[in-house]
């Protein structure tokens, strides 16, 4: 029987019983097991299967599950006589933090609590138990009870307390499964209550994962790898399997000759070299050329090529963090938009409260998220730190970016279309009119971060206007900034892409109430600088006419702007 393309399940079970669309990862069982690590914690970006090789996990090893080898016959795992007896063995407590994305810390502790009452409740038959006693039987009956109240010293140490329950009532240790552990620490950050929610998940995972000898093993999956110092300062027997490292590498998302087996099965054969244009990109340990599951599965199913893996989710933290970075962060934005590559030192361990402060903590946070993908590792000198080449991981997530970059002038789309037809038509009243209408909206907009600096204002401001101009423009001008041409860097510079269209060159300057008198010497200065930098060079010597060429001075004082 053709298997046939479901969108969104990630029940392991329901997969099979109704013949979905699989790719057999159970080889994960395997290796995970063999490695015999006390607590694992594996990170791969969103989408990638982690809830389905959980769910995986569990009904193999669960022993609510025993005796359902039908839902493995036929895959890699059950070739294995030790695994086809190990399957349905044990106690497991499986829980998941993919949907706490409150917005202060009071509604995650609630949202938690109501998780610990689930999985109470699933596991009330323990209340019948002789081994109970009867101060046990009202700890689990108040824990189901509470609800959404349950205090915090009892939801510390409630995973530890159900792992003892269980491994007196069935005589074995628990498997412990904890799926998007990480969910809620990225809403803290974006929602200003992260250091209340590390402490309060700091004191879980102690006493779940350290302090727990009712515990066998235990498998933690997130996007990002928090760093030890946050939540995993008391965890030494914790294993850290992220991107770069070489355990699991095919496990989480499918290799390209899966997905290029795919297509000749459902009869896509030709679409091959576009769909790793698309889709390809994402390197994990020496594996390359893998690809995001979801989106490959939605291709499957509507033969469209779309974003689909980049349009999943709000993308509320890369946006946080790109809007208000700082200048250096919006000229490198501008960079990996026109194809080339950033070189950084990246460190895997996500400090979320160093974001604000250190632009090597966001390439770290957007490779592990997936957005982008290493190209090339320098590792001469490890032990003053490796050295990464990355680029943005595949088209899809270049149009991501371009979307989200115009949904940040979506609320003054009127004022900002406005400014781009008068530039291109060369209208300098019009021009004058409508960038103070959106540079009044808009200055704070793109510094809105804990520590708002007033000088840093304009060009946070005009790097991310000139993302904007790269997005909205792109079909009409190669936009570049900050480049070298005649004897200096010029702010941006419009390169037409046909003959009927004028060069722009724009240079930006800020008042100085001790050099000038007023806005107008500021402009001048602006132009002084444009003509003394011969900034017209680059394009002159692409065969474009000096007349054809338009010089522009953008002074600032605070949110006012005179353009000439």
């Amino acid at each position: 029987m053709n298997q046939k393309v479901s969108i969104g399940i990630q029940d392991f079970e329901s997969i099979r019983k109704n013949n979905c669309f699989y790719i057999d990862k159970t080889h994960f069982i395997k290796e995970w097991w063999d490695c015999g690590d006390a607590v694992t914690l594996i990170t791969r970006p969103r989408r990638f299967g982690k809830t389905l090789n959980m769910s995986m996990l569990e009904q193999f090893f669960s022993n609510r599950y025993e005796g359902r080898g039908d839902l493995f016959e036929g895959l890699s795992v059950w070739e294995h006589e030790e695994y086809r007896n190990l399957q349905g063995t044990y106690p497991v407590i499986a829980l998941t933090f993919a949907n706490v994305k409150e917005t202060n810390f009071l509604d995650v502790k609630k949202r938690i609590s109501q998780i610990i009452a689930d999985l109470y409740t699933k596991h009330r038959f323990l209340m019948d138990s002789e081994q109970m006693d009867e101060a046990e039987k009202k700890y689990i009956r108040n824990i189901i009870n509470y609800q959404s109240q349950i205090p915090d010293d009892i939801i510390s140490i409630s995973i530890h307390k159900l792992s003892d329950f269980l491994s007196r009532y069935y005589g074995k240790k628990v498997i412990i499964l904890l799926d998007e552990y990480d969910t809620p620490m990225q809403e803290a950050y974006v929602s200003g209550f992260w250091d209340e929610l590390v402490s309060f998940i700091r004191t879980m995972f102690n006493s779940t994962f350290k302090t727990n000898p009712y515990l066998e093993r235990a498998v933690m999956t997130g996007i990002t790898r928090v760093s030890k110092e946050s939540i995993f300062s008391d965890l030494n027997n914790l294993k850290v399997v992220t991107t770069t490292s070489d355990e699991y590498e095919d496990s989480f998302g499918f290799t390209e000759e899966e997905v290029f087996a795919a297509l000749d099965q459902f009869n896509m054969s030709d679409k091959k070299e576009t769909v790793k244009y698309w889709y390809d990109g994402f390197t994990f340990g020496k594996t390359s050329d893998i690809y995001n599951p979801w989106s490959i599965i939605n291709f499957l199913d509507t033969g469209k090529f779309q974003p689909y893996w980049a349009n999943t989710s709000s993308n509320s933290l890369v946006g946080k963090l790109i809007k208000e970075g700082n200048a250096n962060v919006k000229k490198t934005m501008e960079d990996l938009l026109s194809g080339k590559s950033l070189v950084t030192e990246i460190d895997e361990q996500i400090v979320f409260n160093q974001l604000e402060r250190s632009q090597s903590a966001i390439w770290s946070l957007l490779l592990a998220s997936g957005y982008l993908k290493l190209k090339h590792l320098d590792m001469e000198n490890p032990e003053e730190g490796f050295v990464y080449e990355l680029v943005l991981t595949n088209h899809e997530v270049l149009l991501m970016f371009r979307n989200m970059i115009k949904g940040w002038f979506s609320d003054y789309t009127e004022d900002y279309n406005e400014f781009i037809h008068m530039l291109i038509q060369g209208e300098i009243d019009e021009m004058n009119y409508y960038m103070n209408e959106i540079s009044l909206q808009m200055f704070s907009y793109f510094d809105t971060g804990t520590h708002p600096s007033g000088r840093s204002h304009p060009e946070k401001f005009y790097h991310g206007f000139i993302l904007g101009l790269m997005v909205d423009l792109r079909n009409r001008y190669v936009i570049t900034s900050n480049r070298e041409s005649g004897f200096g860097r010029y702010d941006i510079m419009l390169e037409p892409l046909h003959k009927e269209d004028d060069a722009i060159i724009i240079e930006f300057k800020v008042f100085h109430p001790q050099k000038e008198q007023s806005l107008s010497d500021t402009l001048a200065s602006a132009h002084a600088q444009i003509e003394e930098k011969q900034y017209a060079q680059t394009l002159i010597a692409k065969g474009i006419s000096e007349k054809r060429i338009r010089k522009y001075g953008f002074a600032f004082e605070g949110k006012t702007v005179l353009i000439g």
